[in-house]
């Protein structure tokens, strides 16, 4: 049996997404075996991830400065806000390459089986960064194509409705039930470029 430190790094590990106890049991034996080359400096590195990253006020993506770099880089499209669930479908984007406006993450879905209502999620800020858009401004809804998020999609458009941005949403690429960040690029780019009005 492992010791009680071993067995509580087990435990951590396995609440990881896509770890479970088995996989976090091999985790753990591969740190052990590499404590000086892979254990220290991944436990220094995550001490300081956790002090220095922080939730941007403008958009609510995580970075070390705030506001992050996509939201201080003053060659990103002002007139573009692209609405995303978690940081994540942020990154998902940023890797496809194809958007150089700006982002707004919502910090999940509305669901009513888990109780997550409009007062849980970053929508009051959008609306009001909406409202503060020059004319011309556009807010493309990039949500999930699940039950949740075509509900929530719809909910953001209605709100964003007397902002004076046209409200748009991906189109072709993002298969139904499909979540952002586990497409592949090229999903990314046919359905950025096929967006459609709400």
């Amino acid at each position: 049996m492992a010791s009680p430190e071993i067995e509580q790094l087990i435990g951590l590990l396995a609440k990881l997404p896509g770890l479970g106890p088995r996989s976090a049991r091999r985790a753990v034996l591969y740190l052990l075996k590499r404590r000086e080359s892979v254990m220290t400096p991944l436990a220094h590195l995550l001490e300081t991830t956790a002090a220095a990253v922080q939730t941007c006020s403008t958009c609510g993506a995580l970075d070390s400065t705030d506001p992050c770099a996509v939201c201080a880089d003053p060659r990103r499209d002002a007139l573009q806000i692209c609405a995303v669930e978690e940081v994540g479908d942020l990154w998902a984007l940023e890797r496809s390459g194809t958007f150089k406006g700006t982002y707004h993450v919502i910090g999940g879905v509305l669901s009513a089986l888990e109780g997550v209502g409009p007062e849980d999620l970053n929508i009051a800020p959008l609306v009001a960064r909406a409202g503060e858009m020059p004319p011309g401004g556009e807010v493309i809804l990039a949500l999930s194509a699940t039950v949740d998020g075509q509900t929530t999609a719809h909910y953001i458009g209605e709100r964003l409705a007397g902002t004076g941005a046209s409200v748009t949403r991906l189109a072709h690429g993002v298969p139904v039930g499909g979540e952002l960040d586990y497409l592949d690029d090229g999903t990314l780019s046919a359905a950025m470029k096929a967006r459609r009005p709400v």
